[in-house]
């Protein structure tokens, strides 16, 4: 190279020249490369991980629900336990309830029975006696009757199998009484409307 070739570098910029022959500037250059290879830092001084964090293990949370869904399940049955029994409880009590209002009912008749047996053994008026029975038994039915009890109509009516009982079946006195209850064996009751004792027949052929 000639010795009067002088090249005039500028000490403030270094300039490289790239693959196309055009001038870049040093500085710039080394910025790029550190701004490239460089990692975020936090707060701390800590590298900052940009990965997304793992899904949930899905197996984790079929045991949670599973967990919760028991516990649910538990609590409800607990809850079904403890209304059964106190309904149970309830029922009891009302049975007992109604048979003590029952006998308490009944008592003042059987108080009279007991007064009856006395005077059968004292007294020889037989009709005084017979008064007595009879108001002794009407005392009871009226008594019964305050609970709903009801008599079933049955002698002369048509037969039915809801509420009549066939025993037995005779010719019938005439023709108007076939298929008809003839005679009554054992009275049928009602309890507020409904059979509680079927009535025994004899029905007419």
């Amino acid at each position: 190279m000639p010795e009067n070739t002088e090249f005039n570098i500028d000490q403030d910029k270094k300039y490289e020249m790239n693959e196309d022959k055009e001038p870049v500037e040093a500085d710039n250059l080394v910025g790029e490369e550190e701004a490239t290879n460089s990692v975020p830092l936090d707060n701390a001084g800590q590298e900052i991980n940009n990965e997304a964090a793992p899904a949930s293990d899905p197996l984790d949370a079929a045991k949670s629900e599973i967990a919760e869904l028991k516990d649910k399940y538990l609590r409800l049955y607990a809850d079904f336990e403890n209304f059964r029994r106190r309904t149970a409880k309830e029922k009891l009590d009302m049975i007992s309830g109604a048979s003590a209002d029952t006998v308490k009912l009944i008592l003042p008749i059987v108080d009279d029975f007991e007064r009856a047996k006395v005077s059968f053994d004292s007294s020889t008026d037989i009709e005084a006696l017979k008064e007595g029975v009879d108001l002794i038994y009407t005392k009871l039915f009226k008594a019964l009757e305050s609970k709903g009890l009801k008599p079933m109509v049955s002698k002369g009516e048509s037969f039915d199998a809801e509420i009549h009982e066939s025993i037995a079946q005779f010719p019938a006195p005439s023709e108007d009484q076939k298929g008809k209850v003839i005679d009554e064996i054992e009275k049928g009751y009602y309890l507020n409307d409904k059979v509680i004792r079927y009535a025994k027949v004899i029905v007419g052929s």
